[in-house]
């Protein structure tokens, strides 16, 4: 079965950086786009960024723009999250999931989600 796993999550002060890791097994990685979302308390689940299936584009949210950066390693069927200047409002779950063929910002057309993983910010 398809099975996306989180990694990277954790505790950081403002200003400061993290890598996500989602690792994606049961599927032809290199079929699927993959996205970031991010989930805080109380708030709908929010697009963050989608890379497309060969890695050659790809798109931000404007919170992230400029902060974020999302890569893939179609050998190794994993996508990354590199966020810097972190900022307490990006304090939230973060889910990678895959899409068929197409990037979306939409996340309910997504095919497979992750368990996700908390990343929190202080101030």
């Amino acid at each position: 079965q398809v099975q996306l796993v989180e990694s990277g999550g954790g505790l950081v002060q403002a200003g400061g950086s993290l890598r996500l890791s989602c690792a994606a097994s049961g599927l032809t990685f290199s079929s699927y786009a993959m996205g970031w979302f991010r989930q805080a308390p109380g708030k709908e689940r929010e697009f963050v960024a989608v890379i497309t299936k060969g890695g050659g584009s790809t798109y931000y949210s404007d919170s992230v723009k400029g902060r974020f950066t999302i890569t893939r390693d179609n050998a190794k069927n994993t996508v990354y999250l590199q966020m810097n200047t972190l900022k307490p409002e990006d304090t939230a779950v973060y889910y990678c999931a895959a899409r068929y063929y197409s990037v979306s910002f939409v996340s309910s057309l997504y095919n497979y989600w992750g368990q996700g993983t908390q990343v929190t910010v202080s101030s």
